[in-house]
């Protein structure tokens, strides 16, 4: 999260020497703003594109990994994944810190809606035997409700249908969590313990 900030500081920092310099060489000052008008510049616009650039590059990098051989333990496109091990990789990608195993990362981020019209891409996803079982197999969400992730079954990552029963063998989904929030910030983790 203090990377996140510090790119954040230094964004606005080059701003604001840059605004300093357009006002030196006399260029014209941007007009007021009004808010009534249609084609009026929307002040937070530049965070909501900016946060969904990065749920947009976690998806291009999760779907660069399909067809990524299946490795228990495997966290690097050169040696395989596991599920878990695709998603501590993808996330890195941001610098997002999650734990290790999947039934850690259930804990990772903030909990969001069982809902795929609720769901952004970036979120992850969880799944567990039984009603009430521990979370043992994660993905990552990708919209349109589909998901990439490592699969036993088919000895490869893959990108598949969420709501379709065999999505992860006769694990049931159990939830989603958010690890990158609407402003591009990095959430932070309920537990990580």
């Amino acid at each position: 999260m203090t990377r996140a900030l510090r790119l954040l500081a230094v964004g606005c920092a080059l701003l604001v020497v840059s605004a300093e310099a357009r006002a030196q060489e006399g260029a014209r000052e941007a007009p007021a703003y009004d808010p009534h008008a249609l084609d009026a510049a929307k002040p937070f616009a530049a965070f909501s594109r900016s946060a969904m650039s990065l749920r947009d590059s976690l998806v291009a990098l999760a779907r660069a990994q399909v067809g990524t051989k299946y490795v228990h333990g495997g966290e690097t496109p050169a040696r395989g994944f596991d599920c878990s091990g695709l998603v501590r990789y993808i996330v890195a990608a941001l610098h997002i810190v999650v734990p290790r195993t999947a039934a850690r990362q259930a804990f990772a981020g903030v909990e969001v809606p069982k809902d795929t019209a609720q769901m952004l891409p970036g979120d992850l996803v969880t799944f567990g035997r039984g009603s009430k079982g521990a979370v043992s197999h994660i993905g990552i969400y990708v919209g349109n409700g589909r998901i990439v992730h490592a699969s036993t079954k088919a000895g490869v990552v893959i990108e598949t249908d969420l709501l379709k029963p065999k999505v992860a063998g006769v694990k049931r989904w159990r939830g989603a969590r958010r690890v990158l929030t609407d402003d591009g910030m990095v959430a932070v983790a309920d537990s990580v313990s």
